[in-house]
């Protein structure tokens, strides 16, 4: 199953899962006090509730996504203004914008490398890549040990906080600030949690094998379900990294 029709699968209810324009809206405003003045691409807009967010906050958005439904979605918030493309080879002319925005994509696009150079390309001398990557971190709670027994399953991430500045490096981008971010807070409940794992929402679940579901993944979900009071949400702080990177004139 490719990366597109994955999250194809998931378009209808991936805003109720993720947190929607209010999860979109809190990334807009850790990324949005480093953006230069133009027009912003983000790569990956998915359904477009970080985009939005940027909009809100008076900051001209396109955006661009491999999967057709979750770009129907971003239409709805973005009309003519998102387009289906993918991260390694974007429809514009070079230095055609000042700003371009990665939100939990850089690990899906296939080619990080390839993805940044072509932000690289489509920036102005001077414009910014603002990134909110890597694996996102909260303090313990039962909710996070769930997820850390699933954390075997997930495959080495290639957008660690050196991997992304090597790779901006390597095409002319200059690390400009890097760190923590409380970047959203979410009430979930267990219920809710083990909802979404069942759904193989995170990426990370879409090819696990059936014994391995069985032995792995099964259990977590019992265990969520068997948690004291299991539809009570629990509130979380989830802190990601954010990178910003500057193009050299």
């Amino acid at each position: 199953m490719t990366q597109a029709m994955s999250f194809d699968r998931v378009a209808d209810s991936y805003d109720e899962m993720r947190g929607g324009l209010e999860r979109g809206r809190q990334s807009a405003a850790c990324l949005a006090p480093h953006l230069v003045a133009g027009t912003t691409l983000e790569v990956g807009v998915g359904t477009g509730v970080v985009a939005a967010g940027l909009r809100e906050l008076g900051h001209p958005v396109i955006g661009v996504d491999i999967s057709a439904p979750m770009l129907r979605r971003a239409h709805e918030r973005l009309a003519g203004r998102v387009a289906r493309a993918d991260a390694r080879a974007l429809p514009l002319p070079r230095g055609a914008v000042a700003n371009v925005v990665f939100v939990h994509v850089l690990h899906l696009v296939g080619d990080m490398a390839a993805a940044v150079a072509e932000a690289a390309r489509v920036l102005r001398p001077g414009g910014r890549l603002a990134a909110v990557h890597g694996s996102p971190v909260a303090d313990p709670d039962e909710l996070v040990e769930a997820l850390d027994r699933l954390a075997p399953l997930q495959p080495p991430r290639p957008d660690t906080p050196e991997g992304l500045v090597s790779a901006g490096e390597a095409v002319g981008l200059r690390p400009v600030e890097q760190h923590f971010a409380a970047e959203y807070e979410k009430a979930t409940s267990p219920a809710e949690m083990a909802e979404s794992i069942e759904r193989r929402v995170p990426p990370y679940l879409w090819h696990v094998p059936g014994d391995v579901w069985r032995d792995v993944v099964v259990p977590v979900v019992t265990g969520l379900r068997a948690l004291p009071d299991p539809e009570r949400p629990r509130v979380q702080t989830w802190r990601s990294m954010c990178t910003v990177l500057e193009k050299h004139g």
